[in-house]
């Protein structure tokens, strides 16, 4: 297994916000986590990437306990939020600083930026900007770039359609869709956008109050239904 999860709660403010008792995910799945603001996706990410400590529980990737070890860093990346930035670095610098990590070479690194070119629209490279002065949607555009040039085995991504026009939503979900099919890469996405999660994902988790209450590797048109059903359901009951 790539990801084993077990016994995992996180509490803030006395409140239990995460409680996943058992969750495996394995090598070459695309999992979208879906659910409403504060049903736990991003305490989520955030545990899988140690970032925050669990109150209890533990994860292990590849049978080996995150917290304990940081050889899974050498497989394994992510863009949550814009504070994985570096604001006072162009996005060269910042791809470079990334690849340096990984000890790619810039030969390596300019074919995969290649990939990227219409994403980035002409937008975010040669720009001689620092990434604090560019568009919410271009950072979204850096961070998530940056996720991907080190050819992660492990990829976790919140919201990665956040922020983003409609082209360029389009053209990320195609690219995850197909560094899944073709390098069997282990995809986590976080979002609220069923549209493009249910296209793309090999398994869908439901996540309410920090409980996964649906786990379904049946990603179809009826599955689509009834978590629209469930949604549609929870907006009657909270309004």
């Amino acid at each position: 297994m790539e990801i084993i999860i077990q016994n995992l709660t996180k509490i803030y403010n006395k409140q239990k916000v995460l409680d996943i008792i058992d969750l495996q995910i394995s090598k070459g799945e695309l999992v979208g986590l879906i659910g409403n603001n504060g049903a736990g996706k991003t305490t989520l990410l955030r545990l899988l990437t140690d970032l925050i400590k669990a109150d209890s529980g533990a994860v292990f990737s590849r049978n080996k306990k995150i917290s304990k070890t940081e050889g899974w860093k050498l497989y394994t990346s992510a863009y949550i939020d814009s504070g994985f930035l570096i604001d006072f670095l162009t996005p060269e610098e910042y791809f470079y600083f990334i690849a340096s990590n990984y000890k790619m070479n810039k030969n390596e690194l300019e074919v995969m930026l290649d990939q990227f070119t219409d994403f980035m629209n002409g937008e975010i490279v040669g720009k001689q900007k620092y990434i604090r002065d560019f568009s919410t949607g271009n950072k979204q555009k850096i961070g998530i770039i940056g996720a991907i040039i080190s050819k992660p085995e492990i990829l976790l991504l919140d919201e990665p359609f956040n922020f983003l026009d409609p082209s360029s939503q389009y053209f990320i979900s195609n690219y995850l869709y197909e560094l899944n099919k073709q390098f069997r890469t282990t995809i986590i996405i976080s979002s609220h956008n069923l549209e493009y999660t249910f296209n793309i994902s090999s398994r869908i988790l439901l996540l309410d109050k920090g409980e996964i209450i649906k786990d379904s590797s049946l990603v179809n048109n009826e599955l689509k239904e009834e978590l629209l059903n469930y949604f549609r359901h929870r907006y009657k009951n909270d309004k």
